[in-house]
């Protein structure tokens, strides 16, 4: 493997390095070629991606490798689009490292392409990738009254499938143990859907996020892993009930049951044309059925439009259109690897029908998003979104959320790399009737201010954070210590005086990873709020244990209507 570093050094760079190119760039000199041979190496943990040649021979690796089950080759054959015997092309190739890098069982992917001796018109891929350590398991909540946590193996025997399981022991809870189970099995049989099935008696439930709602799911999941693949698509089934585990009053109880069937397919049209056409947009078109049957309605819900205990059912259409490709870059959340950031756009196009509880409405969205990645390195998205109801004359429940979020260009230091992160979004709800309000604890309003009594119809908020990447590593662990204040305005519903209610929030704190585990980032941080609400104190110090930090790198989305609240493609998930 040493050809690697001598032949590729601008392919795989040094890590201490910042990373900004074109993920198809280095595949576009082979364009067309024949594929003759596609070769697979799979690192264990004393190899890095900056030096192949090199091995990190102490405990820690020696450990993971002992207990560690590695990736077998034929599951990363099972995650490759490009065939032998087939033309290079660079988009796709760059596609398929992309993909190989956002499976949850691999840290890092690199496909690298080498001229075939004797043969100027073929050439030999490698496809190279280094695993996580897949166990893992976190301690949420310690102490003498209560016990909360899971362990999971996310590649159990090396084979692509993934087994979770949580406890919570609480002393008063009856019963005092509960319990939760995941199975995942990924890429089945080549298919590149994702099969789930879980039980619980530990969810947390839609009213206040106690954890006394019980649950049986099953899962199929297809997402357009490609923008060249066909098909993507999906189906959940579920049964959710509360029990009353904590012994509420019937008053402050909020029992509910209901089943759920939510299912999606979609097509992408013009393949063909796309691939020798690479200025071409994408579309996709998708449908969605969505029934949401509430056994048991909350008595606190009846006869009342409250979104969350409302019967719901949709038929929803979607038409996106979209050309996003892929910059490869680093230090944004992922300590040194690679990491993929989109550019290009992409514009969603919802409408159908939609009947919440009594009413029954046609909608219509739009959801555009721009995504820039600047010749110095500053990356920027600007979003808008919009949608509403059509009732009898009327348009209701209509909602609007615009912004930009973006990070500057890595500045380096001696001992340190820093970035800063910058958003800024204004909502605003027109004739609410049926749908939540706009809140203050969302990803669009001030972060960690957990109050659900803060609500408004319009918000205004403005986000900054500086990251800072050490160049310092303790038994494997990388450091990011990180500030950063946070603004936001609000105008409660029927405030005629249009007057904006100002909340802050200013603090900092460190995150740790060790990028070859698969526990993702730990977070220590503090938080000053110089105005509260009720139940939400001036000052918090907590510690987050597996956070995951991502950019979005999905084409599309099942068809669904405008959230205000929440965020298919937040960088945090």
């Amino acid at each position: 493997m040493g050809f690697l570093k001598k032949k590729n050094k601008d392919t795989i760079p040094n890590q201490q390095e910042v990373l900004t190119t074109k993920s198809e760039q280095a595949f576009k000199k082979y364009e067309g070629k024949i594929i003759r041979n596609i070769v697979v190496n799979r690192f264990k943990f004393e190899k890095t991606f900056t030096d192949t040649s090199q091995s990190i021979n102490y405990f820690g690796t020696r450990l993971l490798n002992t207990f560690h089950n590695n990736t077998k080759e034929w599951v990363i054959r099972n995650n490759l689009f490009i065939r032998e015997n087939t033309p290079v092309a660079s988009y796709l190739l760059a596609d398929n490292e992309r993909f190989l890098r956002s499976l949850d069982f691999i840290q890092d992917a690199r496909i690298i392409v080498q001229p075939k001796t004797g043969s100027p018109d073929s050439v030999d891929v490698y496809v190279i990738t280094k695993d996580l350590f897949s166990i893992n398991g976190v301690i949420n909540q310690a102490s003498n009254s209560k016990f909360r946590g899971y362990i999971e193996d996310a590649n159990l025997f090396g084979i692509g499938q993934s087994l979770r399981a949580s406890i919570l022991i609480e002393k008063d809870r009856e019963p005092a143990t509960g319990i939760g189970l995941m199975y995942t099995k990924y890429n089945l049989a080549h298919s590149f859907v994702d099969v789930s099935a879980g039980y619980s008696t530990i969810n947390q439930d839609l009213f206040n996020r106690t954890r006394d709602e019980h649950a049986i799911t099953f899962s199929l999941q297809r997402d357009l892993y490609s923008q060249f693949s066909h098909f993507a698509g999906g189906l959940l089934l579920g049964d959710f009930k509360t029990i009353n585990n904590y012994g509420k009053p019937d008053t402050s109880f909020y029992n509910y049951h209901y089943n759920l069937f939510d299912t999606w397919v979609g097509y992408n049209l013009g393949i063909k044309k796309y691939v020798g056409n690479r200025k071409s947009n994408k579309k996709f078109v998708s449908v969605r059925y969505l029934n949401a049957n509430f056994v048991d309605t909350p008595r606190q819900a009846i006869n009342k439009l409250i979104f969350r205990f409302n019967d719901k059912r949709a038929i929803l259409g979607q038409f996106t259109l979209f050309k996003q490709e892929f910059y490869k870059t680093n230090y944004l959340y992922g300590f040194g690897n690679t990491e993929d950031v989109p550019y290009g756009y992409n514009i969603a196009f919802t409408g159908g029908w939609y009947k919440q509880s009594y009413l029954s409405r046609a909608y219509a969205g739009i959801d555009a998003n721009k995504y820039q990645v600047y010749s110095k390195g500053d990356i920027v998205q600007y979003f808008v979104r919009a949608g509403g109801f059509y009732n009898h004359g009327n348009f209701e429940d209509i909602g609007v959320l615009v912004g930009a979020s973006g990070f500057t260009r890595a500045l380096l230091f001696n001992n340190f790399k820093m970035r800063q992160y910058l958003r800024i979004s204004y909502g605003r709800i027109f004739n609410r009737l049926g749908i939540e309000p706009l809140s203050i604890n969302s990803p669009f309003g001030i972060r960690y201010f957990r109050t659900d009594s803060v609500l408004a119809e319009q918000r205004l908020s403005l986000h900054s954070e500086t990251i800072t990447f050490a160049n310092f590593k303790m038994f494997g662990f990388k450091f990011s210590p990180f500030a950063f204040g946070d603004a936001s305005g609000i105008v409660p519903e029927k405030d005629f005086t249009y007057q904006y209610n100002w909340f802050y929030g200013i603090g900092g704190g460190i995150r740790t990873r060790n990028e070859n585990l698969v526990f993702k980032t730990v977070e220590c941080r503090f938080v000053y709020f110089p105005r509260t609400a009720y139940g939400v104190p001036h000052f918090q110090a907590e510690i987050n244990i597996n956070i995951q930090f991502r950019y979005n790198t999905n084409y599309v989305h099942k068809p669904e209507i405008i959230q205000l609240n929440s965020d298919l493609d937040n960088n945090v998930y």
